[in-house]
C-alpha cells in the first residue's frame, strides 16, 4: 500500500478554465486532532491504517500542510433553495482538496468541510459544527451499508476552535469522498449566467469522467440527461423504500451522479407518517417525505433547462417523462422485495398502497415493522385497531400461499433487504452529546453497527428499540 505522500492526485476539476471556482488555502484548527476514522473509506484510497495514525494525516487533510499534488479548490455553483433561485452559492465552507486516483483507476474527491472561509462563504466563517459533522459522517456510511448511492466519510477532525451559530458550539472538520461533487446547481450557475460554453465544458467533463460510454458520441448530452434522470429516480425510490427523508432537496444538494449528497436535517422514519418533515426550517413541508419524488422531478426539470443549449426541448421533455415510470417501477420492485414477493402482479401497487394506509393510521415504526414482517402473524400487535391490518394481512398471506412461498426461505430473503439498524435521530444525538464532552466512542460504535445494518448482532440490540421519550421529536434544522 502507498504511503500518504505517495497518493496519486489527478485534479481534473481544478484544471478546468477560470470561472469554475477559486483556489483557496484551507485554514487548520488550533491543536487539530483525528477524532474518528472510517477504515472502509481509507481502504478506497488504498492506505494502511497506520498512515492515519501519523501526524501528517491530520495536517494534510485538515489544512495544515497539504500533500504534494493537492490543489485546494472551492467549487462555484448556484441552486434553487426551497424553490427560489439563488444565482451564486458555491463551496462556502468546503474545499475540494484534490482528486486521488487509486490503483484500480477509481477517482475519489477528497472534500473538506469546515476548512475556513472561501469567496463563496457569503460573510460566513467557513466552519462546520461538531453536531452536523457527526450526523453527515455517520449517515453517509449508514446509507452505504443500506446499499444506497452516497458520498462517503473518511474522517472527523477536531480542534480547539469554537464556532458561533445560534449559540457557541464545538467546531469540527469532515473529510468526505465521492467520485464527483458536481451538482445540478453547478450547471444552473453557468446556464443562468449565460456562460453556455462552460455548460458544454462541464457536461463533457462529467461525461468523460463518469459516463465514458457516452464520451464523444452523437447526441451524448441528451443521453447524459436521460441517464441522470434514471439514476436520480432509482435513488429516490431507494430513499422511499427505506424510509429516509433528506430534508433539504435544493438543486445545489442534488448530485449529478445520483448520489445522496449533503446530509443536513435528514431523518429516518420512526412512526410512519407520509408527510413527515424532518427539517425544522421547512415551514411549508416542501421537502416532506412523501414529496421527495415530486421534488426530484422538479429539480431534474431545472437541470434540463440548464442543458437546453446542448439538446432540444423535445429531447429534454421526452427524457423527463421517463422519471415517473422509472421511479414507480423501481420503488414497486423494492417493495416487493421488502414484502418477500417473488412474482410481479398487477395488484401489487394496491397491496402496497393499502399497507401504507394501515401503517399511517397506526403510526407504526417503519423499520421495525418491515423487519418483523417476515413473521406476519406477529406484527399485528403493532396496530391498536387490528381490524384494518388483519384484513390486509389475510390478503398478504393468501398472496404468499399462491406463490408457494416457504416461510423460512422468505424470512431469510426479507432480512437481507429490511434493515435491523438505521441511523435514527436519537442515536445520532446520543453520539453527539457524548462527543461534545470529548468522548467519541459512541460515534465509532455506531459507525461499526451501521456498516452491516441487516445482520442481527446482540451487542447492538439497543439500537432496535423505540426512541426514548426525549428522542421522539428532535428538532433538526439547516444550521450547521
Amino acid at each position: 500500500m502507498p504511503a500518504l505522500e505517495q497518493l496519486r492526485f489527478d485534479n481534473t476539476y481544478a484544471r478546468l478554465p477560470p470561472g469554475f471556482g477559486a483556489r483557496v488555502a484551507p485554514r487548520a484548527f488550533p491543536n487539530a486532532r483525528l477524532v474518528s476514522l472510517n477504515p472502509a473509506a481509507l481502504r478506497l484510497l488504498e492506505l494502511a491504517p497506520e498512515e492515519a495514525r501519523r501526524p501528517e494525516f491530520v495536517e494534510a487533510l485538515g489544512g495544515g500542510r497539504p500533500l504534494p499534488g493537492m490543489e485546494p479548490f472551492a467549487m462555484v455553483y448556484a441552486g434553487h433553495q426551497f424553490g427560489v433561485y439563488v444565482p451564486r452559492l458555491g463551496d462556502g465552507r468546503a474545499l475540494l482538496l484534490g482528486q486521488v486516483r487509486n490503483g484500480a483507476g477509481q477517482s475519489w474527491d477528497l472534500h473538506l468541510k469546515g476548512g475556513g472561509p472561501t469567496p463563496f462563504s457569503r460573510g460566513g466563517d467557513g466552519r462546520a459544527v461538531l453536531r452536523s459533522s457527526i450526523r453527515e459522517y455517520l449517515c453517509g456510511e449508514a446509507m452505504h451499508g443500506l446499499g444506497i448511492p452516497t458520498t462517503r466519510a473518511l474522517c472527523l477532525i477536531g480542534g480547539d476552535e469554537r464556532v458561533y451559530r445560534e449559540e457557541v458550539e464545538t467546531g469540527a472538520m469532515l473529510v468526505r469522498m465521492a467520485p464527483s461533487h458536481v451538482r445540478f446547481g453547478t450547471f444552473e450557475f453557468f446556464h443562468h449566467s449565460e456562460q453556455h460554453e462552460h455548460v458544454a465544458l462541464l457536461a463533457d467533463h462529467v461525461i468523460d469522467g463518469h459516463f465514458p460510454h457516452l464520451s464523444g458520441a452523437p447526441g451524448r448530452h441528451a443521453r447524459f440527461y436521460a441517464e441522470v434522470i434514471e439514476r436520480t429516480a432509482r435513488l429516490v425510490a431507494q430513499w422511499q423504500a427505506v424510509g429516509f427523508a433528506h430534508g433539504v432537496m435544493n438543486t445545489d444538494n442534488m448530485s449529478i451522479l445520483g448520489l445522496t449528497l449533503d446530509y443536513g436535517p435528514f431523518g429516518f422514519l420512526d412512526e410512519f407518517e407520509p408527510g413527515f418533515i424532518c427539517n425544522h426550517s421547512d415551514h411549508r413541508g416542501r421537502y416532506a417525505f412523501n414529496q421527495q419524488p415530486r421534488i426530484a422531478m422538479w429539480n431534474l426539470a431545472c437541470l434540463g433547462e440548464a442543458l437546453l443549449t446542448l439538446m432540444s426541448e423535445d429531447e429534454a421533455r421526452a427524457a423527463l417523462n421517463t422519471f415517473e415510470p422509472t421511479f414507480s417501477a423501481h420503488f414497486l420492485t423494492l417493495m416487493r422485495q421488502k414484502l418477500g414477493l417473488r412474482e410481479v402482479r398487477e395488484e401489487d401497487r394496491a397491496l402496497v398502497g393499502d399497507l401504507f394506509a394501515r401503517m399511517a393510521e397506526a403510526r407504526v415504526d417503519y423499520t421495525r415493522f418491515f423487519r418483523a414482517l417476515g413473521q406476519p402473524d406477529t406484527v399485528g400487535a403493532m396496530f391498536a385497531d387490528r381490524t384494518g391490518f388483519d384484513a390486509w394481512a389475510e390478503r398478504y398471506r393468501a398472496r404468499l400461499a399462491s406463490e408457494g412461498s416457504v416461510d423460512a426461505e422468505r424470512r431469510t430473503l426479507m432480512e437481507r433487504v429490511n434493515p435491523r439498524y438505521v441511523l435514527r435521530n436519537w442515536m445520532a444525538q446520543s453520539a453527539i452529546t457524548r462527543a461534545q464532552e470529548g468522548d467519541f466512542s459512541e460515534v465509532d460504535r455506531l459507525l461499526t453497527a451501521l456498516e452491516d445494518p441487516f445482520t442481527q448482532r446482540p451487542e447492538y440490540e439497543e439500537y432496535t428499540t423505540e426512541p426514548p421519550a426525549w428522542g421522539r421529536h428532535l428538532v433538526v434544522s439547516c444550521s450547521s
